[in-house]
């Protein structure tokens, strides 16, 4: 009687099949790719962006931190007046409005990304394009047939696993109707760094790196 080994890591058995001498047969093969972390979605199917609030809370720091030096330099040099301190709370406006983050959420079929004035909405079961413009802040360009629009960071899908898991969800619909005709190099390439990143976490998380 011969031993039967037990699978090696990484195969699965797919199933058993006669030959011409009665023998059984295993049929083996890799696995398929999938993603390192399965993102739970929530009961109500929206999701937001789990880095927003602590970027919120940094841009507040930073721009009440640079009011209050402006001001501090006014008030020992004896030049502090409300106007000048008018002018610095107006910089400090300014420098917030420019450092707001937006606010990514997405639901079934559709992705919103909220500044601190308006927002921008697509149907992402409806994308026509999707692109990546690169430069000092890499952008994700979404856009649909119905003419709505989204930039969002990249890093923002690569820290949230579920906000990229209702996005795939949606551009295989508009793979299926036949809409989505270009941008699968660019999604393959975000979807293979957040699997590295999922990946490198799970190992950090264990230990094992």
């Amino acid at each position: 009687m011969g031993r039967r080994r037990g699978l090696g890591p990484g195969f699965t058995k797919d199933g058993d099949g006669g030959d011409d001498d009665g023998g059984r047969r295993a049929a083996w093969r890799l696995p398929v790719a999938r993603s390192a972390i399965p993102p739970p979605l929530p009961a109500n199917g929206t999701v937001h962006d789990r880095t927003w609030l602590p970027e919120l809370r940094a841009t507040l720091c930073c721009t009440a931190g640079l009011l209050v030096v402006m001001l501090l330099v006014d008030l020992a040099n004896g030049t502090l007046t409300p106007w000048r301190a008018g002018c610095w709370v107006a910089v400090a406006l300014v420098l917030f409005a420019v450092l707001f983050p937006p606010r990514v959420t997405a639901g079934d079929g559709w992705l919103r990304s909220r500044g601190l004035v308006r927002g921008h909405r697509v149907e992402t079961d409806r994308l026509v394009v999707v692109r990546r413009t690169d430069g000092m802040a890499p952008r994700l360009v979404l856009r649909d047939a119905r003419g709505g629009r989204v930039e969002l960071d990249p890093k923002v899908l690569s820290a949230n696993p579920v906000l990229w898991h209702r996005l795939d969800q949606g551009v295989r619909r508009s793979r299926e109707r036949g809409l989505l005709r270009c941008g699968a190099a660019t999604l393959q390439v975000l979807a293979d760094r957040i699997d590295q990143d999922g990946a490198r976490a799970v190992f950090e998380a264990s230990g094992l790196e």
